[in-house]
């Protein structure tokens, strides 16, 4: 807004330049023309005698020097008008684009930021995520009962041993080998102590397996039920 004030400031002045030009121009004929009669008494007096209906060649050349210099300033006055008013004109557009382009590139800027801020969100949402997965996946393998190689050509010839065992006597030696843990009021199996009797069962033939959880079901219901979770948790590792 600065450049378009100096702009107009200027326009003032030379208006104001101009019409005192003009002034000046319009004040000043008279008191000549007027010196000049008073000061040549005998020039007025050959006009008298002369004829008085006779037009003057000198005031006649000085009003018609006055006419043009009115004319000519008027123009230039005009003119001067004309390119001042342009030129606000021209800054009043750029000033419009550039307002244009400012409000374009705020635009732009909020865009970035909100997509940067969803980016973010959505970052920390697959943090979360992933942590939330890996967490799951950690109680997984902790859940699994793992047999390593050595293990199963043991736990083979174990399970054919209590494969020749009745199901009553090859469930009490399962039971024992579980530990039990009172919990406030309430008595429940290790979950550590389970995993040698359910790698046990999972190579006894089925027949076997079968009878003696139906012996477990009888005597420890929630025993039995627990084995059963635990056989399906069973990963041998290569």
């Amino acid at each position: 807004m600065s450049k378009k004030l100096i702009i107009m400031i200027a326009a003032a002045g030379l208006v104001s330049f101009a019409g005192a030009f003009l002034v000046g121009s319009f004040t000043k004929a008279s008191p000549v023309r007027v010196s000049e009669d008073s000061s040549r008494p005998e020039d007025a007096a050959t006009d008298t005698v002369a004829g008085p209906g006779l037009p003057q060649p000198t005031g006649t050349v000085g009003t018609v020097d006055e006419v043009k210099g009115k004319a000519m300033t008027e123009k230039r006055l005009k003119s001067l008008v004309f390119d001042v008013r342009q030129k606000i004109e021209e800054y009043d557009n750029k000033l419009q684009r550039a307002r244009q382009r400012e409000q374009r590139l705020q635009i732009a800027q909020d865009t970035l930021k909100k997509d940067i801020e969803d980016l973010n969100n959505l970052r920390i949402e697959l943090a979360s995520i992933v942590a939330s997965l890996k967490e799951q996946r950690d109680k997984l393998q902790q859940s699994r009962v793992g047999v390593d190689r050595d293990e199963k050509t043991n736990l083979v010839k174990l399970a054919a041993t209590y494969d020749k065992m009745d199901s009553v006597s090859a469930g009490k030696i399962l039971t024992n080998m579980c530990t039990k843990q009172i919990q406030g009021t309430d008595v429940v199996w290790a979950a550590g102590s389970l995993d040698d009797p359910v790698k046990i069962l999972h190579y006894m033939t089925e027949r076997t397996k079968a009878k003696v959880l139906a012996e477990l079901v009888t005597s420890e219901p929630t025993l039995a039920a627990l084995l059963c979770r635990r056989l399906k948790q069973i990963t041998e590792v290569q």
